[in-house]
């Protein structure tokens, strides 16, 4: 699943063509793109189509795209293999495009955002944007707290609300309420970079773990969104259609059975919440 610097990566892509393009056709060709969208097809093309994308924003793993109302957005949430995707507006079909978004830019001129999804895990809506104190958000965003990269993170807020939790630190690290866009692959990372086992309850890390945890997930976050994003396979890719490729980065995340890059200790991989974790056993000893 795309986390927060493929999704970032997908955001900084589009600004450029979507900020101040006028929507001049909305198609949609598959509903199943909707489901945030319970009003349906009719009601998202009427309330895109005339309308001027005003800019580009993330949090989490949610992206949307503020109209000129400034009261309403075009979010997405990729799901597991969603791609938005700029294309020329005579360009063929994408394999699994569900909807395309036709603009015309003051500058660029014509293009088109193509909503693709293999697996239709993802989806697009029209929300209504809400204040959150310091911006803007769409309603479905409401529930999400701010991610590391974001200059209103709060780092004493994180920290005061890992004293107050006794799960296993990798499990609120994945907690989108208490802080955002950290998925599996960098939990994996962050927590073998700061040599944290990842069951360790998160109330018994102390400040300086905290903040050191905190640090390795900024610059794990960092060396991912420098290097694309990561890539297993072709279900993510930038608006261009291009992998990333910090998976030839990773320490830890899909390395089970082979050396710890720091020790040589094999990485130990574990089942957890439907997925796995990556572990060092020597590096990050369960204490």
């Amino acid at each position: 699943m795309p986390e927060l610097p493929e999704v970032e990566v997908v955001r900084a892509g589009l600004a450029p063509a979507a900020i101040g393009s006028l929507i001049t056709g909305v198609s949609v060709f598959d509903e199943r793109a909707l489901t945030r969208h319970p009003a349906g097809a009719a009601d998202f093309v009427a309330r895109l189509e005339g309308r001027r994308f005003s800019a580009a924003s993330r949090r989490g793993k949610f992206l949307w795209l503020p109209l000129d109302d400034a009261e309403s957005a075009l979010i997405a949430h990729l799901g597991m293999s969603g791609q938005m995707l700029l294309r020329a507006p005579d360009a063929a079909a994408e394999r699994h495009e569900r909807v395309r978004i036709d603009l015309e830019h003051p500058q660029h001129g014509e293009l088109a955002i193509v909503f693709s999804d293999q697996r239709t895990f993802g989806s697009l809506a029209v929300d209504t944007l809400i204040h959150d104190g310091s911006s803007l958000i769409p309603t479905q965003v409401g529930h999400i707290a701010r991610d590391p990269i974001d200059d209103a993170f709060d780092d004493d807020r994180f920290r005061h609300a890992l004293a107050r939790k006794n799960s296993a630190i990798k499990r609120v690290l994945l907690d989108q309420s208490v802080v955002s866009g950290i998925g599996n692959i960098y939990a994996d990372e962050a927590l073998w970079a700061a040599r944290v086992h990842p069951e360790t309850p998160a109330s018994r890390l102390s400040t300086p773990a905290v903040q050191r945890l905190l640090g390795e997930v900024r610059a794990v976050l960092a060396k991912a969104l420098a290097e694309g994003g990561t890539s297993f396979d072709a279900q993510y890719v930038n608006v261009n259609g291009q992998a990333g490729y910090f998976a030839h980065s990773l320490n830890a995340y899909g390395r089970g059975r082979q050396p710890c890059p720091r020790c040589g200790t094999p990485i130990r991989r574990e089942a957890f919440m439907n997925r796995s974790s990556h572990y060092c056993p020597r590096c990050q000893r369960r204490r």
